[in-house]
């Protein structure tokens, strides 16, 4: 079994993200109780050195539901505070006998000083680079969704410069076929992503992606309130009723409720929120399988 590595949407042909939203859709059906075998050989760590609720958690039932052995590192408890590299922190799990890591860390392309760790490491996020569980999680519910990827019009708005879930989203949807715009403050405009004004392209969207504003990473609009943002920038009631019937809302959580987005959308009937979280954990069953070596259920579904 040859094991693989996911740190960018770049390590993925567009056969094998297909694999992987046929393996996902099947965890939701037909192989709902399927597990690793030998799983009990395959020790995991999760090491998020940022805040994480849902790509932690649903990483960690993911694991727990094929059966993986897992562990939780905790930066603050660590070598971390005395000094100790994060090269040396990887390198001390591989060394202890884990056979796979999944990395959350607020350093762009952390991986990079990671080319000789010789276990799989699944990338959950590194700063405002690489989201690829994240990007799947998205295909496969635009997928559910429409029953396919080409044509599609996807909205991308909010705090675009900050977001690299922006950046994943962008690559494989347009990989696929799906027409891809931003919106939203010009301070966070990003070369190369077509920016369009909000209102002008409400209509145009099959779906819109809501971003939330990053202040961790640096993101701020002083001169704004949280209630002006909304109404500038955030999917209010009135952006809401010019959507297309069919167009669906979507966000990668965590939402700031009444900032990006009026509290009362979020749970809409064109909200797909939190069927994206459930999305995000059957996907998340699919990249851990794919990073133990085990081949595709198939590709009958997608």
């Amino acid at each position: 079994m040859h094991k693989k590595s996911l740190l960018t949407m770049n390590d993925l042909t567009n056969s094998e993200i297909l694999d992987l939203l046929n393996d996902a859709k099947a965890f939701s059906s037909s192989h709902s109780d399927w597990q690793l075998p030998d799983c009990n050989q395959a020790l995991t760590a999760n090491l998020f050195f940022e805040p994480s609720t849902r790509t932690h958690y649903s990483f960690l039932s993911a694991e727990k539901q094929l059966g993986l052995p897992t562990v939780d590192f905790n930066p603050e408890t660590s070598s971390l505070t005395k000094g100790e590299t994060l090269y040396d922190t990887v390198r001390t799990f591989e060394s202890v006998g884990y056979k796979l890591l999944v990395i959350r860390h607020p350093q762009d392309e952390y991986f990079k000083e990671l080319e000789s760790i010789q276990v799989p490491i699944i990338n959950a996020g590194d700063g405002k680079g690489n989201h690829p569980s994240q990007c799947l999680l998205d295909l496969l519910t635009l997928y559910n969704e429409f029953g396919h990827l080409d044509g599609l019009n996807v909205l991308i708005c909010g705090d675009v410069a900050h977001s690299r879930v922006a950046a994943s989203d962008k690559e494989a949807l347009e990989r696929f076929g799906a027409n891809v715009r931003f919106s939203g403050p010009k301070e966070w405009e990003r070369e190369g992503y077509p920016f369009s004004d909000f209102d002008d392209s409400i209509e145009w969207a099959d779906a819109i992606i809501m971003l939330r504003i990053q202040r961790e990473r640096g993101a701020k609009l002083e001169s704004l309130s949280d209630d002006e943002y909304l109404e500038k920038y955030g999917l209010t009631k009135a952006r809401y009723a010019r959507m297309k019937e069919h167009a669906i809302i979507m966000h990668p959580a965590p939402v700031n409720r009444g900032v990006e987005i009026d509290s009362d959308l979020v749970e809409s009937e064109k909200s797909r929120i939190f069927e994206q979280m459930h999305n995000g954990m059957l996907v998340r069953k699919a990249i851990l399988k794919r990073a133990l070596g085990y081949e595709p259920f198939g590709r009958s579904e997608v």
